[in-house]
């Protein structure tokens, strides 16, 4: 459960968006920055903690949630953080610190609809809400993927390779849990709700399930680490490939619409809420790249802190 502890260079080729300022999470360095994504000008950052990792933006454009992992992957060791952190997008500084007390290693967030926020323990296995703390039936879930509405919660576990349907508003509901290929973490619904993608790390491939009743549907083989996914549009999906240092965006019969081969590891990617620009964190080289999502072409580049992780774009 969450309580409240209280407050505490660029190379764009024609026709990149300017104007917009993206805040980045610098994992590696413990702090959100502020970048004018016209000019690349390094604007703000805020010093959080030691390994703050995903990002949530509320429906207002102003509040931001960023977990506190604590340790640098997936595989490091350590107890990590215990907090989720809430900055103002608007005036760029920390408001306050929302302590997860025992749950520890906080990765995934998220916020449904009605803004209510959500977040997930790796260590504990436990989904966070501002009321309750609910079992997964995972082991080091790590990243999860929320209905709109909130009644619905899908978290993928890295060491049982599984994903569970949890419903964090039904305390009688119990979670139920599929096997999900092996090294499962990146997924996301399907425009309707009716689907669920799932991305395998080393199986390697995307498996669809009913986002109702669990049940696999198919699986699709990919090439290299399909570390996370994204829906685009209606029927598209975008997947990083870790290994492979490459994104690919997917029709929905899994048909390669295009592939961009870049120059770092893609660890995540946000949207620009009006264009078809991706900003694609290039994790190794401190680097985010802007993708135009309809020609599959890179636009340019934003040189970042120490490790780039989660991004979005600030709405005023």
């Amino acid at each position: 459960m969450l309580t409240l502890l209280g407050a505490s260079g660029l190379t764009l080729a024609a026709g990149s968006p300017s104007g917009d300022v993206l805040a980045v999470v610098e994992k590696g360095a413990g702090r959100l920055a502020f970048f004018d994504t016209g000019t690349g000008a390094r604007l703000d950052e805020i010093l959080l903690q030691p390994y703050p990792h995903e990002m949530a933006v509320d429906s207002t454009g102003r509040w931001a949630y960023i977990g506190h992992y604590g340790v640098e992957f997936s595989g490091s060791p350590g107890e990590g953080g215990s907090a989720v952190f809430q900055v103002d997008l608007h005036r760029r500084e920390l408001v306050r610190t929302i302590s997860t007390a025992s749950h520890n290693r906080i990765h995934g967030v998220r916020l449904d609809c009605h803004d209510r926020l959500y977040s997930l323990s790796e260590a504990t296995g436990s989904l966070l809400t501002g009321t309750r703390a609910i079992p997964t039936g995972g082991r080091k879930t790590h990243l999860f993927t929320l209905s709109q509405d909130g009644e619905r919660a899908y978290v993928t576990g890295l060491d049982s390779n599984t994903v569970s349907l949890v419903r964090p508003h039904d305390p009688a509901a119990e979670p139920v849990v599929a096997q999900a290929g092996t090294l499962p973490e990146g997924s996301c619904l399907s425009a309707d709700e009716r689907l669920l993608y799932v991305g395998a790390r080393k199986t390697p491939a995307i498996l669809v399930f009913d986002a109702h009743t669990m049940r696999l549907l198919r699986s699709h083989p990919v090439q290299g680490d399909p570390l996370r996914i994204y829906p685009v549009g209606d029927s598209r999906l975008l997947v990083t490939d870790l290994a492979g240092k490459s994104i690919t965006l997917y029709d929905s019969t899994f048909r390669s619409i295009w592939s961009i081969t870049l120059s770092g590891m893609p660890s995540g990617a946000s949207f620009h809420p009006s264009r078809p620009i991706a900003y694609v964190s290039l994790l190794d080289i401190n680097t985010v790249t802007l993708v135009d999502l309809r020609r599959g072409t890179i636009e340019g580049s934003l040189a970042t802190g120490m490790q780039p992780d989660s991004s979005a774009v600030v709405r005023y």
